[in-house]
């Protein structure tokens, strides 16, 4: 089976690539703006050639522009690339050979903020250039009618983690390891994870049986709090656990007090380290009718390892 990867140099690309060459029925090729060779990929083609390539039998799209937390990127590159590419890579599928298609898409793209618990029936209203990219990819590669013999699969993840990520996880991962007590223990909140080889897991689920298209949120079977999460990273470095639990009301004065004089907390940022996202996986584990292979403890504690070493 011939897999085509774009954006196959990411964290998420160069995991998918590891997961799947230990199964010799895969061939893997990679479509993207870096060109190194990677290990287990028999080419990496460019976007300028992507209507030369031919004998797929599978495409993962996970090409795009992350969430840019410091807000220095224009608006207008999120709809170029997250929708540009998404429409130019699913046109090139539905005249190719290639007869299932996966959109890697984001929780973002339906809402930025969460009350109970997000399903694929919550109606979508993103707020940002991002989560509105994502979604316009979605709507399009909706709107257009597949041919029996082809499927489309739009993934909507939320916060991946694993060996070798290099994002807020591996923030949080450098604040405990300094021994830097965490300062916000009195807001008890809940967020859903998903652990990279979860992830590859339902790739190749969906890749090796014949199951229904459509929209699947994927997440880890529970959700832990940003406390457990310390908790958790502190036992992975072998340190107690600092967390402070500070008055709510005095934290909230202090963040109120840095939007104001532009100190490291403020009241945006207070409101990201403290909300709750959790996010249904019930559609998806649905389908599959198999248990995810990892744990978020385990998964977490993994990771945690691979930041040590």
């Amino acid at each position: 089976m011939n897999i085509l990867i774009t954006g196959i140099s990411g964290f998420v690309g160069h995991n998918l690539v590891t997961y799947f060459t230990q199964n010799t029925d895969y061939a893997l090729y990679g479509l993207d703006i870096v060109s190194t060779e990677i290990h287990g990929v028999a080419k990496i083609y460019s976007w300028n050639v992507l209507d030369s390539i031919q004998d797929i039998d599978v495409v993962i799209h996970l090409a795009g522009k992350a969430h840019d937390l410091k807000k220095t990127c224009d608006d207008q590159a999120y709809y170029d690339i997250n929708y540009g590419l998404t429409q130019k890579i699913f046109d090139w599928f539905l005249l190719s050979t290639a007869n299932k298609f996966f959109f890697m898409s984001s929780v973002k793209g339906v809402a930025d903020q969460v009350k109970g618990v997000l399903s694929e029936e919550h109606a979508a209203c993103p707020v940002t250039a991002y989560g509105k990219s994502k979604l316009m990819a979605e709507d399009y590669i909706n709107s257009l009618e597949l041919p029996a013999e082809k499927s489309a699969y739009i993934f909507r993840p939320c916060m991946i983690y694993g060996p070798g990520n290099k994002g807020n996880l591996n923030l949080l991962y450098q604040l405990v390891s300094k021994g830097i007590p965490w300062p916000l223990g009195a807001f008890e909140n809940q967020r859903s994870f998903l652990s990279i080889e979860n992830l590859c897991f339902v790739y190749r689920e969906l890749i090796e049986h014949d199951i229904l298209g459509g929209t699947y949120q994927v997440a880890d079977d529970v959700s832990i709090s940003t406390n457990e999460l310390i908790q958790i990273i502190s036992e992975g470095i072998g340190r107690r656990a600092k967390i402070w639990n500070l008055s709510a009301s005095f934290i909230r004065a202090c963040a109120k007090l840095g939007s104001m004089i532009h100190l490291p907390l403020t009241e945006e940022r207070l409101q990201k380290l403290t909300e709750n996202y959790v996010v249904s996986n019930k559609k998806i584990k649905g389908v599959i009718k198999k248990e995810f292979p990892i744990s978020t403890r385990e998964g977490l504690l993994e990771t945690i390892q691979s930041f040590k070493k």
